[in-house]
């Protein structure tokens, strides 16, 4: 295979020294891949684009768009940030009050862009784009660019793979301590998952059961951080927080363990859709599928690539090996009976 890689065409333009560091070892690595697409053979962008970009990911999303723009000198890219949710609303306000200020949108929860395709505002996507992604994440009017599995990261000093339950609704009945963030949006894309899967009676009693039980966390970085001092026994995480602690506390007394086709083990998505008929949103939308993008994000952001053929990040099992409920990820959008339910069940 030719080294043919991003940081390449980054070089001819004399920028390549302006990239993150670990961006650019990341597109100038050999990469064995399967059926990924290289920047290289990508239709050059020249034009102007609005991008809305959910907030996310510690800056990493944004040396991506950096890297994208010094190999595209010609693309003039408006970049609008906010909370991923505000923006899918600011986007469906926009297109009642008969204003389009957006071109892409790229948020790093699935409910969101469920509340955008909902409203009938995203553009088809194509074929060929649609089949560089597992099967599983093919949609009709959205690319997931990365994933995340709902895990329950615990103390190795406290308790066994073995001890936990495979059932998420089991540890509501366990004598487990739990660390949780329920005013995170992750965790409320999990409980809505449990909602569809589940029921609300189900759902309301579970989180009543784990209340007594918990120790509240601003975030869920906060949480696999109290499970790791043995603040408490488990925790609920997406899965790259146990990863990021553990790559800079290699001896961390944290493992990874997961439940079984239910809410517990639920594989999220942050994706993108094309809300401009234009040929450039779509080839930029090309980009973030591309062999380099899906390594970079995977290796330093420890999100899972969903682009076949890309390896995924290391410390996370196979996700052929993961057993998460079906669901289609749209369904995440209305957040609006989640916020109730737990309100009313004095969690929030």
């Amino acid at each position: 295979m030719k080294r043919r890689t991003f940081i390449q065409g980054l070089a001819a333009l004399g920028v390549a020294g302006a990239l993150p560091l670990s961006l650019s070892r990341a597109f100038a690595a050999d990469i064995a891949i399967a059926n990924p697409v290289s920047v290289d053979t990508l239709p050059k962008l020249k034009g102007a684009l609005t991008l809305y970009l959910g907030r996310g990911e510690g800056g990493l999303y944004e040396n991506v768009l950096q890297a994208i723009q010094k190999k595209n000198p010609d693309l003039d890219l408006a970049i609008r940030r906010g909370p991923t949710a505000a923006l899918a609303n600011t986007i469906v306000a926009e297109a009642k009050a008969g204003v389009k200020r957006a071109d892409l949108f790229w948020a790093v929860d699935s409910g969101a862009i469920g509340l955008v395709t909902d409203a009938g505002l995203a553009k088809p996507m194509p074929s060929d784009l649609s089949a560089q992604l597992q099967p599983q994440f093919r949609y009709d009017e959205w690319a997931p660019v990365t994933g995340r599995i709902r895990t329950l990261p615990f103390n190795t000093e406290r308790l066994t793979k073995e001890q936990i339950p495979t059932s998420i609704m089991e540890i509501a009945d366990s004598d487990l301590s739990i660390g949780w963030a329920p005013a995170y949006a992750s965790f409320q894309s999990f409980v809505t998952a449990m909602r569809i899967l589940e029921g609300d009676d189900k759902t309301a009693k579970w989180l009543k059961k784990v209340q007594k039980r918990s120790k509240t966390y601003a975030g869920e970085l906060g949480v696999v951080m109290g499970v790791e001092r043995g603040e408490v026994d488990i925790g609920f995480a997406n899965h790259y927080y146990t990863l990021r602690l553990k790559s800079g506390k290699p001896d961390a007394k944290l493992d990874l363990a997961f439940t079984q086709q239910d809410a517990g083990c639920l594989v999220n998505a942050s994706g993108i859709l094309s809300l401009s008929d234009d040929p450039l949103a779509t080839n930029f939308m090309r980009y973030l599928l591309s062999v380099e993008v899906q390594s970079y994000l995977a290796s330093e952001a420890y999100e899972i690539p969903l682009v076949n053929g890309i390896k995924q990040p290391d410390g996370l099992p196979k996700l052929t090996s993961i057993s998460p409920p079906k669901i289609d990820l749209t369904q995440l959008a209305d957040l609006r009976p989640t916020i109730d339910l737990m309100r009313s069940s004095g969690v929030l």
